[in-house]
């Protein structure tokens, strides 16, 4: 009776631990991305396509905000400090929700007060409000809204992890307790 009270437990944790080896990201969002092609901060093209088959972290920023977007700014330069120690090969990418201030100018000009790494960080603009409404909304689950008493915007402040097929599969605090380590292992899951 022992020996097989044993067994039936080594058997049970064999496949619990197998269960969880078959995942490769948990809290599967699920949610794809739309298609887009927008302005980076030199001035050129970047879209989806650009990124079809790598692995990104994307968020919702803009360059006058006063509140949420600087240590969210900050902290996706550590996490890109992070995942470059781990040498782990993803891609950032920063949607401006302020797209009439923003420009690539101003989105250059602030990628720079972070120390932002361009070679792999891409800051985007050259749309109108209502389609980086509609786009939050579609591809990101989040609102994106102008704060009727002043010039500030209200979106989400989460790091958002896009699989290589274009499909967010989780996401992370952009503001505070970022879970770095985390947001690398599951970047290296994904690769």
């Amino acid at each position: 009776m022992k020996k097989r009270f044993l067994f039936v437990t080594g058997l049970m944790t064999l496949l619990v631990i197998l269960a969880a080896c078959g995942k490769d990201v948990p809290d599967d969002l699920d949610w794809e991305v739309q298609d887009f092609t927008y302005t980076d901060q030199t001035n050129s093209e970047f879209g989806l396509s650009d990124l079809d088959g790598k692995v990104w972290i994307a968020d919702l920023i803009f360059t006058n905000c006063e509140t949420v977007c600087p240590p969210m700014t900050a902290n996706m330069s550590q996490l890109q400090d992070k995942l470059a120690g781990a040498d782990v090969d993803v891609e950032l990418v920063s949607f401006s929700v302020d797209p009439k201030r923003d420009t690539p100018e101003e989105l250059m000009k602030f990628s720079e007060k972070f120390d932002a790494d361009l070679s792999n960080w891409h800051f985007l603009t050259g749309y109108d409000n209502e389609e980086i409404k509609s786009f939050a909304e579609s591809s990101f689950k989040t609102a994106v809204d102008a704060d009727p008493n002043s010039d500030q915007f209200i979106h989400g402040t989460a790091f958002y992890l896009v699989n290589k097929d274009g499909v967010v599969v989780k996401k992370y605090s952009g503001v505070s307790n970022v879970p770095y380590e985390e947001i690398v292992d599951d970047v290296k899951a994904l690769q």
